[in-house]
């Protein structure tokens, strides 16, 4: 743990349990590093006498011992996730900078200080009591979802070339007229295709009857006709089979789509998921 010298021994042992205990990625320990340095960087400034403009990343905080973080009040924590929102700089190397970061930093920062708090009070039981036990997380806004319009999913379809067109093609329609999952698509058999039908088993085991329209059906059989027996060199019973003539897996799917929509020229970014939006 050299590398985080500037943080109090209480801190680095957190990271330390972490790290080696909880097997958490380098990312997730310096993530919390980071998070944490700040929110008792702040904490000793708004207990001191500095003025309020001073540096956060000036303030030493590596004599922080056990005795001050218990006397952190949940009042302290408000004030520090209303200084993420209000005046946290959130872009520091643009022009014009922006005061306030996104609710899903913050969220990011409060579930840093749960997680601290959970290691003192629960796993190590170094405290009694949790200041940010009953916090809530910011509300996240829910951004729209990305849809492919009727130009762009024609496009897409006609981007599709090469020896496997017929299956590609059919993979691309049963996204679009049935709004499926890859993990979902890649487990359908023989025997869950009928005349205007699949038979989908999603998650938790659960089935589902997924109608499709007369161009899909016509692809399907398109591809059975003409690509699906030349494919099925082992024999088995999967509807959609790699070149090798195996199972087709997730990643072959999405490096279907990816290679469809660079020839289309479509602008966003593409995936399984936006296709399954296009359908709904």
């Amino acid at each position: 743990m050299q590398r985080y010298q500037d943080c109090p021994q209480i801190l680095r042992n957190f990271l330390t349990y972490h790290e080696n205990i909880k097997g958490q990625s380098p990312l997730t320990i310096q993530e919390y590093y980071l998070d944490l340095r700040m929110f008792l960087r702040f904490i000793r400034l708004m207990r001191s006498e500095m003025p309020i403009d001073t540096d956060l990343e000036t303030i030493d905080i590596r004599d922080v011992d056990l005795d001050f973080v218990a006397g952190i009040t949940t009042s302290e924590i408000f004030d520090f996730l209303s200084y993420l929102a209000n005046d946290r700089v959130a872009r520091p190397d643009s022009a014009v900078p922006e005061h306030g970061i996104e609710a899903a930093s913050r969220a990011r920062k409060l579930s840093a200080i749960k997680s601290f708090y959970k290691y003192l009070t629960v796993r190590t039981k170094q405290l009694n009591e949790n200041p940010v036990a009953d916090l809530e997380y910011p509300k996240l806004r829910k951004s729209l979802p990305k849809y492919l319009t009727f130009e762009e999913s024609s496009a897409l379809l006609q981007a599709v070339s090469g020896p496997n067109a017929k299956r590609d093609y059919a993979i691309l329609m049963l996204f679009l007229n049935c709004g499926i999952r890859r993990s979902e698509l890649v487990g359908l058999n023989l025997t869950d295709v009928y005349e205007d039908r699949i038979r989908v088993v999603g998650k938790g085991n659960k089935e589902r009857i997924v109608y499709f329209g007369s161009r899909c059906k016509n692809l399907l059989n398109l591809y059975f006709k003409e690509s699906y027996n030349e494919l099925n060199k082992n024999n088995i019973d999967y509807l959609l089979l790699s070149k090798t003539g195996k199972k087709i897996n997730e990643r072959e799917i999405r490096t279907i789509v990816d290679e469809a929509a660079i020839i289309a020229g479509i602008k966003i970014k593409i995936s399984p998921h936006v296709l399954r939006h296009t359908f709904a």
